[in-house]
């Protein structure tokens, strides 16, 4: 009977020092083996963060995420992330908490780098979060940015290339042929007119040197000097000009007030003009009229300039 209490005990005390040194290897794992602190840090995306997974400052394991907290922060989902960290562990205020992974099958963690700051973060504080870059996610993106680039551009590109090469290949079995013999001929008729022309350069080049000889180089410094002497008196007259309107620029300036009314007269007399060129006309038609009628007479009679009877009218007779 003793012998089996005495193994039941044994039994017992060895469950009970594997249940405390399994705690112990848990409390030592997640970095909560005494008096901790709580900090917490914002993110957008919180893939593979949960409870219990594991703070690193600089690589080394400080604490535990306690919990995550989903709040909107201007129409947009953010999660605050509360983590317990060894109690009087210095974290300056400028120190950023990454979520990484230490290899491409490595678990999740929050590693927090060290800012360069003296001041040192307060409990309770806030450590600025960075989310993880997401690989697999940039390599799905850069693969629909391609798969798009092809569906949307590629295609289309290859498809008016094609167009345009068939275009290309009717033109050469159509028109080509006889624009490569036109090109020819065009190039033959060319070839035999180079001597002609060759030729005409040489004649115009003799004339122009016959017309720069010793005889026409006087003539042409006489020329020269005539459009010099035509340029001078140009200048000269310019002047004489620029003078003469200064004066009457002047003139009008000192007159003004003559000049206007002078002017105020001028339209009087043109409006009394205006308004009596009827009566005028009519005047002038009567005298114009009086003196043909006495230069018909004198050519009838003569004798009336000295006094002599008219002539009667025959229809008066």
């Amino acid at each position: 009977m003793k012998n089996e209490k005495i193994n039941y005990l044994l039994v017992g005390g060895f469950v009970i020092a594997m249940v405390i040194g399994l705690v112990a290897m848990v409390a030592l794992l997640t970095g909560r083996t005494g008096a901790a602190d709580r900090y917490f840090a914002v993110y957008g995306n919180v893939t593979g963060v949960k409870f219990g997974t594991q703070v690193l400052y600089e690589g080394y394991p400080i604490g535990q995420v306690e919990e995550i907290t989903p709040f909107s922060d201007k129409g947009k989902m953010r999660f605050r992330v509360d983590m317990t960290i060894t109690e009087g562990w210095n974290i300056p205020d400028d120190s950023v908490a990454h979520i990484a992974a230490s290899g491409l099958l490595s678990a999740i963690t929050i590693s927090i780098s060290a800012g360069h700051n003296t001041s040192i973060l307060k409990p309770g504080g806030e450590i600025q979060g960075r989310e993880a870059a997401n690989m697999f996610a940039a390599i799905s993106s850069v693969a629909d940015q391609i798969g798009e680039l092809s569906e949307g551009s590629l295609k289309p590109l290859l498809d008016n290339m094609n167009r345009t090469v068939d275009g290309f290949a009717v033109l050469l079995e159509g028109d080509a042929s006889v624009l490569l013999e036109d090109l020819v001929k065009l190039v033959g008729d060319v070839s035999d007119r180079t001597p002609r022309i060759m030729d005409n350069m040489e004649s115009a080049a003799s004339r122009m040197a016959g017309l720069l000889d010793e005889e026409n180089a006087g003539k042409i410094d006489e020329i020269i000097d005539n459009a010099e002497r035509l340029t001078r008196d140009l200048n000269e007259t310019r002047a004489a000009m620029d003078s003469v309107v200064r004066a009457v620029d002047t003139l009008l300036a000192d007159n003004r007030l003559d000049v206007d009314k002078t002017i105020v007269d001028l339209r009087h007399t043109a409006e009394s003009v205006a308004r009596h060129i009827d009566a005028i006309n009519e005047n002038m038609e009567g005298a114009s009229r009086n003196m043909y009628e006495f230069s018909r007479q004198i050519r009838q009679n003569p004798g009336l300039l000295l006094g002599g009877t008219p002539i009667k009218d025959e229809a008066k007779k």
